[in-house]
């Protein structure tokens, strides 16, 4: 491992920083106590929101008769196009995503109209009263409708270097294919839902259930037509986020925000489950199409790939994600050359957006896939095909220019794991079992993590944190930062805490507003801990120093020779309490309120040359999982699966292990069990959890191990910690490679036509291609 450029502290060192706490929230959590949006007590006379569907994907509308609407008993309005003062546009970006159909409809289920009536059950039973007169059109649903209409919502981009073409076609050994990887609901626990109250000379105080209060605030003035400074975005915490309210919060938001705007009484907008499957992106599906080069060891000599992402209607977020999908197609492993290529398609169906991972983990599942056929091809065990061709000293440049300084870290890191899952044994002991099993079959698959942890969009890598200290030693702690479950808040109370010197409980945790910390990015991309930690440390850090001088010059004691400890401050051979010299500075005039702001540093990226800096570092992680399958029913179960995962020197344990814990899980998920099915007309078919199954307590493994690998962050972040929000998910790539290995028992002589998500019916489809008789 690297050593850190600096000395580190032990954790015993700290009083609050690196020590397991509990989640702020988890007694509220567990006692069904903790508020949420739904649960504020509504303001008398507040108004329901409900909103009106386009029941074709492609068309025009021609007309919309909202009159049998506005007639029924409690109905107080209907908004339409019409009615917006502002812009029609609720996109993050590209001016793409209306707020209401104007005349072009793109996809099933698009809101057309709202309706505003005095109870939620009364909006939704009026929105089934309007007539309407659509010219459809057929939609396109799928990767391949769009490559033959030709229709994207972004340029295509590509990098890379040198020319694995004809690097391929010189090979020793050559593959290529087709690999599809499918997408995902966020099914978070708390629905879309927002609240909005108007205020005196035209202000809005808006509720939402975001991850961006910053865009909902910026987005709302611009639908209102009223400066940003007149809306307040307020998020005390959601109940599950993972991408899903990042940017699709916003329309909710902007709705209920438009809604009280018309009829000057609070509006509240909280979507159906169904209505919130239909109306969100997902993770983003791809379509891999795939070319590799490789000696008899398994080396990669070249490597192409063309990245095709079906994006929805709108750009949305597609721009990042897709990016991100390209920095992450080489995982842990360096190409001599390679070709990374990607289209951005335009489909009609509800626009894909930011999934936990922001397609990162569809660019490293393609590469671990193609990783396994090489393996298949030439007889050696997978995992030392992935050592053969991880990056090493000399071969650690990534294709996008980006040098990968800790090559060892990974290295040791997967080494220690291989030791710890016993994998070469448990190996042996599957190809014993395998060959006197010829119905069930068992896999084994042990595969890395390399996460890049940055906004792929510079000017995202900043935050900011408000502190202040009152006389009575209590401190207020707020910054842009929002809570979703994952710990957020927790985990820069700690670091305050620190900084003071004082208990946790002198730290009073607020909600994340505008009002207090304006323009600030969204809690994503594994960044909230290392951006809005050190912000607030930044904060605190002020306040402190100008406590200090204040002692210094009052007890004539130099400022190297007092020390914040204990809820006390120690002032050479003398000491008070703190809230003693909180008392003091303000009776002396010291401020003891300071704004921190918080870059970070390092990052370059020259998206045109596809070359530069864009990650500050990188996380690491490997897992061993071990499945059975049922290969005449195509039944599986994960058995087995153990974990080693890289988070720095951990703020707090305890949230971490959490963190990599649901993580693996949604990530399995993902790769197994949730699968989105539309219509050839757009209907989504899976939109509820009938039809749509994601992980629940018993699809955890009986031995589920997992441990955090212990590494200093080279890297100057908060305590020398690394995030650990979106890298777990991407351990869940073992257990797809573990099934795909199960079924290669069945004949190790072919490769396995398996794509992602391995259901039941997916595997049961792979086993009868090896079998000789597929299925129709």
């Amino acid at each position: 491992m690297n050593a850190p450029t600096k000395p580190m502290m032990d954790a015993e060192a700290f009083r609050h920083v690196r020590k397991p706490l509990p989640h702020d929230s988890g007694i509220k959590h567990v006692q069904g106590v903790a508020q949420y949006i739904d649960d504020i007590r509504e303001p008398e006379g507040t108004l329901h929101v409900a909103i009106g569907q386009s029941p074709k994907a492609r068309g025009r509308l021609i007309s919309l008769d909202v009159a049998a609407v506005r007639a029924v008993p409690g109905v107080v309005a209907v908004l339409t196009a019409a009615d917006i003062p502002g812009k029609n546009d609720v996109s993050p970006a590209f001016g793409d995503d209306p707020l209401f159909v104007d005349t072009e409809i793109s996809f099933l289920g698009q809101a057309l109209f709202a309706v505003i009536a005095t109870s939620r059950d009364t909006a939704r039973r009026a929105v089934k009263k309007a007539v309407m007169e659509i010219e459809a059109e057929t939609p396109s649903i799928t990767v391949e409708d769009a490559l033959e209409r030709g229709e994207t919502v972004l340029p295509d981009y590509a990098y890379g270097r040198g020319d694995p073409n004809a690097v391929i076609a010189q090979a020793p050994m050559r593959l290529e294919g087709q690999f599809r990887v499918g997408g995902q609901e966020h099914f978070y626990l708390e629905g879309q839902v927002a609240m909005a109250i108007p205020a005196e000379d035209g202000d809005v105080h808006v509720y939402s259930s975001t991850q961006h209060p910053t865009e909902v605030q910026h987005v709302v003035a611009r639908v209102l037509d009223i400066p940003d400074a007149y809306v307040t975005c307020e998020t005390r915490r959601m109940g599950g986020g993972f991408g899903g309210k990042e940017s699709q919060a916003t329309q909710w938001a902007v709705t209920a925000a438009l809604a009280a705007r018309i009829t000057g009484r609070p509006c509240k907008l909280r979507l159906d489950r169904d209505d919130d499957f239909i109306l969100t992106g997902k993770r983003h599906d791809f379509r891999c199409d795939w070319n590799v080069g490789f000696d008899q060891e398994g080396r990669i000599q070249g490597y192409a790939v063309d990245l095709l992402a079906r994006c929805g209607y709108s750009a949305d977020l597609s721009a990042g994600v897709v990016d991100r999908a390209m920095f992450h197609a080489d995982n842990a492993y360096w190409m001599p050359a390679v070709h990374i290529a990607s289209k951005r398609l335009k489909t009609n169906t509800v626009s894909n957006t930011a999934f936990r991972g922001f397609g990162g983990p569809q660019g490293m599942l393609a590469v671990e896939h193609v990783m396994d056929q090489i393996a298949w091809a030439t007889g050696r065990d997978p995992l030392d095909v992935r050592y053969a061709n991880f990056y090493r000293p000399g071969e650690n440049v990534t294709p996008y220019g980006m040098e990968v300084e800790e090559t060892d870290t990974l290295v040791n890191l997967v080494r220690t794991l291989e030791e710890t899952s016993h994998y070469r044994a448990r190996r042996e002991e599957i190809v014993a079992f395998n060959a006197s099993s010829p119905i069930m079959k068992r896999g084994i698959a042990l595969t890395p993590v390399k996460f890049g942890i940055s906004f792929t969009l510079t000017h995202m890598n900043q935050a900011g944190a408000l502190v202040h200290v009152y006389q009575d030693g209590s401190v207020h702690l707020n910054h842009g930062g929002t809570e979703m479950g994952q710990g957020l808040y927790i985990k820069v109370a700690q670091v305050v805490a620190e900084e003071f010197g004082i208990a946790m409980e002198r730290v009073r945790i607020t909600a994340t507003t505008t009002a207090k910390v304006p323009n600030t990015s969204p809690t994503a991309a594994s960044s909230g801990s290392d951006l809005n930690g050190m912000a607030a440390k930044i904060a605190a850090g002020a306040i402190k120093q100008r406590m200090i001088a204040h002692a210094s010059e009052a007890y004539g004691v130099p400022e190297e020779q007092i020390e914040f400890r204990e809820d006390r401050v120690f002032i050479g051979n003398e000491s008070l309490s703190f809230d003693e010299l909180a008392k003091k500075c303000i009776a002396a005039r010291v401020q003891l309120s300071e704004a921190g702001h918080y870059k970070t540093p390092k990052i370059t990226w020259d998206r045109a040359k596809g070359t530069g800096r864009p990650f500050f570092y990188f996380a690491y992680g490997a897992a061993c999982s071990e499945v059975v399958v049922d290969t005449l029913t195509g039944e599986n179960r994960l058995l087995r699966t153990d974990i080693l995962h890289d988070v720095g020197r951990s703020l707090n344990p305890a949230i971490d292990i959490g963190q990599i814990e649901g993580g693996f899980v949604q990530g399995m998920g993902w790769l197994t069990t949730e699968e989105l099915v539309f219509s050839k007309e757009g209907h989504l078919l899976t939109h509820a959890p009938s039809t749509y199954k994601i992980p629940v307590a018993s699809d955890v493994p009986a031995a589920f191990n997992v441990a955090l690998f212990p590494n200093a962050n080279r890297e100057e972040t908060i305590y020398r910690s690394k995030a650990v929000g979106e890298p777990p998910i991407m351990l869940a790539n073992s257990v797809f490679c573990a099934l795909a290995d199960a079924i290669h028992a069945l004949d190790p002589e072919k490769p396995v036509p398996l794509n992602a998500p391995a259901t039941p019916e997916a595997i049961l489809r792979a086993c009868e291609a090896l079998r000789g008789r597929p299925m129709g």
